[in-house]
């Protein structure tokens, strides 16, 4: 189990954090691959090995033709989407732009699907974010914490005039995630640095107890002359207390078509979530909405959230460790009019207390009989219960049998 930290006290922009990764170990071959794949203007990456306040670093350039386009979200979305990503690669990105698109919008006070991203549109960002997500995919952690946020203070000047810093859409990305200003008066966190961290970051802390392996320094365009202008990820295994061993991510969702939810249910199993529900809840102005509920593993976690933003329309979830109490459970079958019905068994303390047909099995023998599926069910569940009666203290799957 492999975690990571970042140290953001000098900022975050998307080179920083292609510096860092790579530096860290992750072969440049990675993200160039991912960044090859966009459906644009050639893109190539070269690495630079450099110094700040002689510390050593390592710089990754994004040499892209001159664009002046400006793309919208939606231009965007469509433009990863015919992208030949890696689907975790291709869902992580989009999870990125969409945080953007939102911040935009908020700042602007417009419709995100209108926002068009100027800077953070350009071929360079949509290099740093696809290449930053494969690079974090590809180092595969099981937990990713970060330092505050150092932002920066004074204005610049952008795409429609002068602007403070922080700036506002960089504010509006991070949101309930701790920052400061920092000793640089100008700008140390870029709106594409921010909607990175903000994606891939899953608590905002010091240095975690840990095993250090690696160490990786990812250098920024600007040599400041208050501290280095880079940012570190350190790489180790976690030393101290085991993370919880389940965890439950929730959101409430007011705007998905419900004809689309048996379909996300079904994706988050396939990520490897343990359950997964909908409760129905009245949101601010009357609006009726669903709360999802998602139990995973902890260390499933990051596939489970991954599934959740590409298959629902929040972007955001809550994650709330929970302690889990399981039953020994078996899996047998039984023989029901010519046909067999898998059955589960469940033990407390030495004693078989539940036991269950799986209704599937039950409604494809039904369908084969041309019987009712309330038949078939009455008559696999007297089965199951006479092959495996609660009463009796015999536990093995083969308990009851001849």
């Amino acid at each position: 189990m492999t975690i990571g930290w970042l140290d953001l006290s000098a900022g975050a922009s998307g080179d920083m954090l292609l510096g860092a990764l790579v530096d860290a170990g992750v072969p440049l071959e990675v993200p160039g691959a991912a960044v090859a794949a966009l459906p644009v203007e050639p893109i190539r990456l070269t690495v630079e090995q450099t110094t700040r306040h002689g510390l050593g670093a390592t710089r990754v350039h994004v040499h892209a033709p001159a664009s002046d386009a400006q793309r919208t979200w939606s231009e965007v979305r469509a433009l990863l989407a015919d992208a030949a990503l890696p689907p975790a690669v291709r869902e992580g990105a989009l999870a990125v732009f969409e945080r953007l698109a939102v911040a935009e919008g908020r700042v602007h006070r417009m419709p995100a699907e209108d926002v068009h991203f100027h800077e953070v549109g350009a071929l360079d960002a949509l290099a740093d974010v696809v290449g930053v997500v494969a690079g974090f995919e590809h180092l595969a952690l099981s937990r990713l914490t970060a330092s505050p946020v150092a932002l920066g203070s004074g204005s610049a000047r952008g795409a429609h005039g002068v602007v403070p810093i922080p700036g506002p859409a960089v504010l509006e990305l991070l949101a309930g995630i701790p920052v400061h200003a920092g000793a640089v008066p100008a700008e140390m966190c870029t709106p594409t640095g921010a909607a990175l961290v903000a994606a891939r970051v899953d608590e905002w802390t010091t240095l975690p107890p840990m095993r250090v392996e690696r160490v990786g320094v990812g250098a920024g365009g600007r040599d400041p002359e208050q501290l280095p202008n880079v940012v570190r990820l350190v790489l180790g295994s976690p030393d101290g207390p085991p993370p919880p061993g389940a965890l439950v991510l929730e959101t409430n969702v007011d705007d998905l078509d419900p004809r689309l939810w048996p379909g996300v249910l079904d994706a988050l199993f396939a990520a490897g979530a343990s359950d997964a529900w909908l409760t129905p809840i009245l949101m601010k102005k009357g609006r009726p909405a669903q709360t999802l509920s998602v139990l995973c593993r902890a260390d499933l976690e990051r596939q489970v959230r991954a599934a959740v933003f590409a298959t629902t329309s929040t972007i955001g979830l809550r994650v709330v460790p929970v302690g889990k109490v399981a039953m020994e459970r078996s899996e047998t079958s039984v023989e029901v009019l010519g046909g067999r019905v898998g059955v589960k068994v469940a033990v407390s303390d030495g004693r078989r207390v539940n036991v269950s047909v799986e209704f599937e099995d039950v409604a494809a023998l039904a369908g084969e009989l041309g019987l009712p599926v309330k038949e078939v069910l009455r008559a696999a569940t007297a089965a199951a219960e006479a092959a495996y009666p609660a009463a009796d203290q015999h536990t093995g799957p083969d308990a009851g049998q001849p």
